[in-house]
């Protein structure tokens, strides 16, 4: 078992699967002295590469700091699935925004996926983009939410093959007798997402985009126009958007007071023999059950298994990850229980109270715009949010931003120290009620 300690807080990517299969040794500099842009971007994900590109495609001169390196974030380190939808449950804004808003909300799910398949085939990323997801059913009432997403996908019209699979044909899906359905959704699949983040780069770098890396943004000064300061260097630019979700930290503290950074974590096989895989998935579909305390599962390109769950709400990582998501992963395949485990890594994802991603701008400063909170889909909502941020900041505010910045976003309660130990008590009363 190698890479025990698999989460660093330099400003190294972390000893992850994807850092080890990198397909470009891309790096930039740190910011140096004072640059000028019209629009400045922090953190170097999903959110910020993306709203980079939008804009830059649109003709506006960018800068992006990021204060490790490009992907650094969950962006590089996520389970690489690209899952329709954004939000969970979006029938709950029904009140705010309309049944016909919570429809748009549903296709700009579908969307979402469509922008990460353009941007790879225009831009040629070298990303391991294969199709094919289910969602796996462990319980009656989830069999009964497949029923009612097909019929709604049905009605919305959504363009992509998909196929409902009762238990006795769960086999030509998963090589596990623990599942009692599924939901095949060809629309959706996996992906290396840190070879995408880094294609990206190379990309936004391509049109134009000015990015720096290790250069962490220390002070923001606001105005008509914003100067954001890092130790080395400063940017003056008209608009500003913030996109360090769950490592945005004390850098605005009404933002971080909206999302809840939860640990998640990941371990890699070493490569299987192809008679392994086809037993584990014949399809080569990523997978992901439907629990609270959920698992997720796919192939990666070399025939490995990468494994992924066990969401924490406490802030603390476990002292052994590989030791501790192991058991969760025989649990499912128990025919693995001689096969080594040759990465193990972990990362923040960030979480609003109501699930849905925060895309808006601060009331108090009308030039300042974010975007966060994906709650563990942001492979495919990050891509949808450089879009509509791009969409705002060239002057369509109305419409689909307005959509997302019209749902209001609870702070946690409790504080920072507060916050997470209450919100782990609540998920362990969820994952009790889970259970029955």
């Amino acid at each position: 078992m190698t890479n025990r300690h698999p989460a660093s807080n330099s400003h190294d990517h972390a000893a992850s699967y994807y850092a080890a299969t990198a397909n470009q040794p891309l790096e930039f500099a740190p910011l140096l002295g004072e640059q000028r842009a019209d629009v400045c971007i922090v953190g170097g994900g999903f959110s910020g590469l993306n709203t980079a590109i939008e804009l830059a495609e649109r003709g506006f001169s960018v800068v992006l700091l990021e204060a490790h390196r490009i992907g650094w974030g969950a962006s590089g380190r996520n389970g690489g699935q690209l899952i329709r939808g954004v939000g969970h449950d979006v029938e709950q804004f029904q009140s705010v925004l309309g049944d016909r808003g919570v429809d748009d909300l549903k296709r700009m799910g579908f969307e979402a996926v469509d922008i990460v398949r353009e941007r790879i085939e225009r831009y040629a990323i070298q990303c391991d983009l294969t199709w094919g997801y289910c969602d796996l059913a462990t319980k009656q009432r989830h069999l009964d939410g497949f029923e009612a997403d097909y019929a709604d996908l049905q009605r919305l019209g959504y363009p992509h093959p998909l196929r409902r699979v009762p238990k006795e044909a769960m086999r030509d899906v998963i090589g596990s007798d623990r599942y009692v359905g599924g939901l095949i959704d060809m629309g959706s699949g996996h992906l290396h997402p840190l070879n995408l983040a880094l294609g990206e780069a190379a990309t936004a770098q391509a049109l134009g985009v000015r990015l720096y890396e290790r250069s962490a943004v220390e002070r923001i000064d606001y105005g008509t126009e914003v100067r954001v300061h890092t130790a080395q260097g400063s940017v003056r630019a008209d608009q500003l958007v913030l996109a360090g979700n769950a490592y945005l930290g004390s850098l605005n503290k009404s933002l971080a007071g909206k999302v809840l950074p939860a640990g998640s974590y990941i371990i890699a096989t070493e490569p299987l023999p192809e008679a392994v895989r086809q037993e584990l998935l014949p399809q080569n579909m990523a997978v992901c059950d439907q629990r609270v305390a959920l698992d997720y599962f796919r192939l990666s390109a070399d025939g490995r298994l990468l494994f992924g769950g066990a969401c924490h709400y406490s802030g603390r990582d476990p002292k052994d990850i590989a030791a501790y998501m192991q058991p969760k992963m025989l649990e499912v395949f128990p025919n693995l229980r001689n096969t080594r485990i040759d990465f193990q890594w972990g990362g923040m994802i960030g979480i609003g109270a109501n699930r849905l991603p925060q895309i808006g701008r601060l009331p108090e400063q009308p030039n300042v715009y974010y975007a966060q909170a994906y709650a563990g889909h942001g492979l495919n909502a990050t891509h949808l949010a450089g879009r509509l941020l791009a969409e705002a900041i060239s002057g369509q505010l109305e419409g689909r931003f307005d959509l997302f910045s019209r749902v209001p976003h609870p702070t946690f309660p409790g504080g920072q120290r507060l916050r997470s130990p209450l919100l782990a008590l609540g998920m362990l009363w969820h994952r009790l009620k889970d259970e029955f």
